[in-house]
C-alpha cells in the first residue's frame, strides 16, 4: 500500500538457508579446479578425490566422528531412509522386528516406518508432550529385547524444540539398542559430538546451515553396515552408487566448518533476539508459543493464534515483505493441521492457526520489531473478517485459547 514502510525479512530459515560466500567461494573453485571425476585415475581425477577425502575428514571432525564413519548423500532425507532401512535388515537377521520412533518426526522418518511396517515391522511412536520435548524414561520403557532402532530427532523441525540427546542415547547404549537421530535442523546451531552422546548414525543436510541443496552425509558409527539405497557402483566405500557431487559436497563442509565455529557467538547474537519475538507475540490475545521455552533453537519460534487460518497468515505476510511458514499442511494440498501440533496436543481448530518463524543469523532487532508489528497487524485484521471470531468475541462460542 502506498505511503507504507515494507522491510523485506526472510524469516523461513528452518526451511532453508541462503548459501553463505564461504560455501560459494568454496563451490566456485571446485568447479574450476577440481571438476574431474574421483574415480578416475588420472591426475584430474585424482584431485577430485583429494578434495572429496578431505572434505570427509572435516565433516567427521566437526561432528567428533571419524572420516570413515561419513557417507555422502543427496541431503537429509535420503540419509534418514538410509539409516532407518539399516537398523532394519541388521535387526531382522537378529530376530529384531520392534523399532521406536516419535509422533513428531519429519516424514522422511514417519512414512519410512510406514513401510517397514507392511514389511512386518512393529512400530512404536512415542507420544510427544506439550512441552514439545520427549521423555527419556518412556524411551527407556519402550524398549524391548527385540527393539532394533530407536529413532529421535534432535530438533524438531516446526517448534525449534531440542530434545534429550545425550540422555536417550546413553539408554540406548547401555541397552545394546542402535540410536539414530535427525539432526537436520539441529546441525550447525547446537553443539553435537556423536561419539559423546552415544548417537549410532545422525541425519544432516547442507542447506539448513548455509550450504547448498542438494547434498547431505549419513554419520554411522564403525561397525554399522549400512544398507544400499542406490547400486550401480563403487562409490562412497560401495555404499552409494553414483558419481559424487564433489563441489556440493565441497561447499556444505566450508558451510559447516563456518556454523560450527560460530555456534556460541550465533547463540549469544540471536537468543536474545528470539526471546524479543516470543514476548512480542505473546501481546496477541488468544496466543500461545508452542514448545517449550528454555530447550529451543536459538532461532525458532511457533505460535499458534486462535480464530485465524495459517495460509491466509502467511500470504498477507508476504504482502508485507515477510517470509514465513505455517505448521499447517495447507501449501501440500491437505487441509490436515500439521501433525506436529496435534501430536502435542493443540485442537484442529487452533492448529490451523499456526506460525513457525525461523530468523538468520544477520537478524536485526528493526527487523523483529517489524515482524511483531506486522503479525499483530495481520492477526487482528483476520479476525476482524472471522464470523467465528465475532461468535467467541460475543460469547457464542468458547474461547480454547485463554
Amino acid at each position: 500500500m502506498k505511503g507504507v514502510k515494507v522491510m523485506k525479512v526472510y524469516a523461513d530459515n528452518a526451511a532453508t538457508t541462503k548459501m553463505s560466500k564461504t560455501a560459494i567461494d568454496a563451490m566456485v573453485a571446485c568447479m574450476n579446479e577440481n571438476f574431474g571425476n574421483p574415480s578416475s585415475l588420472y591426475s584430474i581425477g585424482q584431485r577430485a578425490k583429494e578434495a572429496l577425502d578431505d572434505a570427509r575428514a572435516r565433516a567427521a571432525k566437526c561432528l567428533g566422528a571419524d572420516s570413515g564413519e561419513i557417507l555422502f548423500t543427496g541431503g537429509g532425507s535420503e540419509a534418514d531412509n538410509q539409516a532407518l532401512l539399516t537398523a532394519a535388515k541388521l535387526g531382522a537377521a537378529q530376530g529384531k522386528k520392534h523399532m521406536i520412533s516419535t509422533k513428531f518426526e519429519h516424514h522422511a522418518i514417519l512414512h519410512t516406518l510406514a513401510k517397514l511396517e507392511k514389511e512386518g515391522f512393529e512400530v512404536k511412536l512415542l507420544d510427544v508432550h506439550e512441552n514439545g520435548l520427549v521423555r527419556p524414561d518412556e524411551v527407556a520403557a519402550a524398549l524391548r529385547p527385540d527393539t532394533a532402532l530407536v529413532s529421535v530427532m534432535y530438533a524438531n523441525n516446526e517448534l525449534g524444540t531440542v530434545q534429550p540427546i545425550s540422555e536417550i542415547g546413553r539408554i540406548c547404549r547401555e541397552k545394546g539398542v542402535l540410536f539414530h537421530t535427525d539432526a537436520v535442523q539441529a546441525v550447525g546451531h547446537v553443539k553435537i559430538d556423536v561419539k559423546a552422546q552415544n548417537i549410532d548414525m545422525l541425519s544432516l543436510a547442507g542447506h539448513k546451515f548455509h550450504g547448498p541443496k542438494g547434498v547431505g552425509l549419513l554419520y554411522a558409527r564403525k561397525g554399522i553396515r549400512l544398507t544400499n539405497l542406490i547400486e550401480g557402483g563403487a562409490q562412497e566405500g560401495g555404499k552409494r552408487a553414483g558419481t559424487e557431487n564433489v563441489q556440493g559436497i565441497v561447499a556444505m563442509v566450508a558451510a559447516l566448518e563456518e556454523a560450527v565455529a560460530n555456534i556460541d557467538a550465533y547463540t549469544a547474537r540471536v537468543t536474545p533476539l528470539r526471546d524479543r519475538l516470543i514476548a512480542g507475540l505473546e501481546q496477541i490475545p488468544h496466543s500461545i508459543l508452542n514448545g517449550d521455552r528454555e530447550h529451543r533453537l536459538p532461532a525458532t519460534v511457533n505460535f499458534c493464534f486462535e480464530g485465524i487460518e495459517g495460509e491466509s497468515l502467511l500470504l498477507m505476510l508476504d504482502d508485507k515483505g515477510i517470509s514465513a511458514s505455517s505448521g499447517s499442511a495447507c501449501t501440500s494440498g491437505s487441509l490436515d493441521p500439521s501433525h506436529v501440533l496435534l501430536a502435542i496436543g493443540r485442537p484442529h481448530d487452533v492448529a490451523h492457526g499456526s506460525l513457525r518463524l525461523s530468523l538468520g543469523d544477520d537478524i536485526t532487532e528493526e527487523q523483529v520489531d517489524y515482524l511483531i508489528k506486522s503479525v499483530k497487524e495481520v492477526v487482528e485484521y483476520l479476525r476482524g473478517m472471522s464470523p467465528l471470531w465475532r461468535d467467541m468475541c460475543a460469547g457464542k462460542k468458547p474461547f480454547i485459547l485463554k
